[in-house]
């Protein structure tokens, strides 16, 4: 049972939403890989123009998932939050729409709610650049995406993610650029 959950009802969503993921994964269906990278989608003229970006997701047999994040040509020395999304990128970063969910959270009312925006439930890719603005992060999910339901991008944020007292649960401060992603 995981331990961030706070509620009773969350732990047995998520086992079955696991299974059913598990069940329609990319490695049972034969993907084991995927691969995309390019130039970002700018939303901000903090991110410099020829910023790029390389996502790569493996999945085993196991059922997890092993993403990684590479950024090159940011700004130097600078920590940022990323996040996968439900949407591929768009004009606007808007259109990448919320961070996606193993388990979406029901209730609108609390956005923020720990036991839905953690790092167990959503991929976070937080990381900090070296001097010449490159950098990776890499995390491993105990959850593989499944086809029709899985995240279309990765949005790279002003910050990083918050997960205590210093700001609202998943949050990471404004939307700078952004990767379409298969996943």
């Amino acid at each position: 049972m995981p331990r961030w959950s706070t509620s009773r009802h969350l732990p047995v969503v998520t086992v079955v939403a696991a299974l059913g993921l598990f069940a329609a994964s990319p490695a049972l269906a034969g993907v084991d890989r995927v691969s995309s990278a390019g130039t970002l989608e700018r939303y901000s003229p903090a991110v410099p123009p020829h910023a790029t970006a390389r996502v790569d997701a493996v999945y085993d047999s196991h059922g997890d998932s092993t993403i990684t994040l590479w950024v090159k040509g940011l700004r130097p020395s600078t920590e940022y939050g990323a996040h996968a999304h439900v949407n591929a990128c768009g004009p606007t970063a808007a259109k990448a729409g919320p961070d996606f969910q193993l388990v979406p959270n029901p209730d609108p009312e609390a956005p923020h709610d720990p036991a839905f925006e953690n790092p167990v439930n959503e991929v976070w890719l937080d990381l900090k650049t070296d001097e010449s603005g490159d950098g990776v992060a890499t995390t491993t999910m105990p959850w593989q995406f499944s086809p029709g339901r899985g995240a279309r991008s990765v949005i790279i944020h002003a910050e990083r993610t918050h997960t205590g007292p210093d700001g609202p649960a998943g949050t990471a401060g404004a939307r700078l650029a952004c990767l379409t992603v298969a996943f």
